[in-house]
């Protein structure tokens, strides 16, 4: 697929997220403290580079591990089908889980993910979101940890892309459509 015309307006700075990532991590680290080890599932791609930038700044043994769900394709709207594309290597019954996602829109997908990893009985399972559409929400499914509430805007940057592109901006931005 070929992307449309388009130009990224930054709409959150690499140093606006860095300080945000380090914030996130520490309340993080103190919701955890009793845990032996806490098991950090990475939703792919969009998640990958705000997954490592997280688990460097927790003060946490941790175990990571990836899950990739998709609902968009190469488009910039939801399909609200999810399909599992990949799941995890290890188990999490009775193991503490932190569900990391790059954003939720809709809510399908991490309503799917999250109904799929409860029947496998962790021992408590919380989510943490780089970005939030509040705007957007069509389930009932919360981050209990958030980045940033956005508004309703296609993005891109920091791991999350647009038909494969714009991943390894340092920021995050808006697309705009030139045609």
């Amino acid at each position: 697929m070929t992307t449309k015309p388009h130009v990224v307006e930054e709409l959150i700075s690499a140093k606006s997220i860095a300080a945000r990532v380090e914030a996130l991590a520490k309340d993080i680290s103190a919701h955890f403290a009793d845990t032996d080890k806490l098991v950090v599932v990475g939703l792919l791609r969009g998640s990958f580079i705000f997954i490592a930038d997280l688990v460097r700044e927790l003060d946490l043994p941790v175990e990571v591990d990836f899950m990739e769900a998709s609902s968009y394709g190469n488009s910039t709207e939801s399909s609200r089908e999810v399909r599992i594309l990949k799941d995890l290597r290890g188990e999490i019954a009775g193991r503490d889980v932190l569900v990391v996602e790059d954003i939720v829109d809709t809510g399908y997908t991490l309503k799917h993910v999250l109904e799929i990893l409860g029947t496998r009985h962790p021992r408590r399972m919380e989510v943490c979101a780089l970005l939030n559409k509040p705007s957007r929400r069509e389930t009932d499914v919360a981050a209990k940890w958030i980045g940033f509430d956005i508004p309703d805007k296609f993005v891109v940057g920091y791991g999350i892309d647009y038909a494969q592109r714009n991943r390894n901006l340092p920021h995050i931005g808006a697309v705009r459509f030139t045609q």
